[in-house]
């Protein structure tokens, strides 16, 4: 991702002759958001091949893309700022206008969005209160983005997971697993819902 032109090959490549769905991205490209415009020839090309591209978190424990530096104790890189990482991967395809300008995109988040379902309404209260602040490159609420991308399930809990299916919908959750990760897979009890 950090050289698009070579990215656009490779994502060519993956669809066309290898016969993948889509490509995972991280949640940021060394210092750059997800909403810089030197990564749009990559979802151009995505959404001109109808690939979907799976983000998750990356970098979630240094400086770039706007992430505070924090401390590994506790393991809080991997408990708190995967879901921030996640969520501020949405905020800024959203703020940022990439799924405005590429309708068709299709994108799915890991980990049931992060914490982008907990905070949507703070986030859209921010829009609607300050958008100098929040709306300087997309007018598009936050919410109306609702329904327009997927999230997996893989949450570590089954009241979350009803949360994140109330707030974002059952047909933009997909399986997910985390597999072979250190948080690995954790079954809930989906024959309830």
């Amino acid at each position: 991702m950090q050289a698009a032109d070579l990215a656009v090959l490779e994502l060519r490549r993956c669809i066309t002759e290898l016969g993948f769905a889509g490509i995972q991205i991280g949640s940021c490209v060394n210092d750059l958001s997800l909403s810089d415009p030197q990564l749009f020839p990559v979802y151009e090309e995505a959404e001109r091949l109808g690939a979907c591209i799976f983000v998750h978190p990356w970098d979630m424990a240094g400086t770039k893309a706007g992430c505070a530096p924090s401390s590994s104790k506790y393991w809080l890189p991997w408990l708190v700022e995967m879901p921030a990482a996640t969520c501020s991967a949405i905020c800024h395809m959203i703020f940022g206008g990439v799924l405005e300008r590429f309708p068709k995109l299709r994108v799915c988040f890991a980990h049931g969005g992060g914490s982008f379902p907990a905070t949507v309404g703070r986030i859209q209260h921010g829009f609607d209160v300050r958008p100098d602040l929040v709306a300087v490159d997309n007018a598009v609420p936050p919410r109306a983005y609702l329904g327009r991308f997927w999230v997996d399930s893989l949450v570590h809990d089954d009241d979350a997971l009803l949360f994140v299916l109330k707030i974002l919908g059952e047909s933009r959750m997909i399986l997910g697993s985390d597999y072979p990760f250190p948080l690995g897979t954790v079954l809930v009890n989906v024959c309830m819902l």
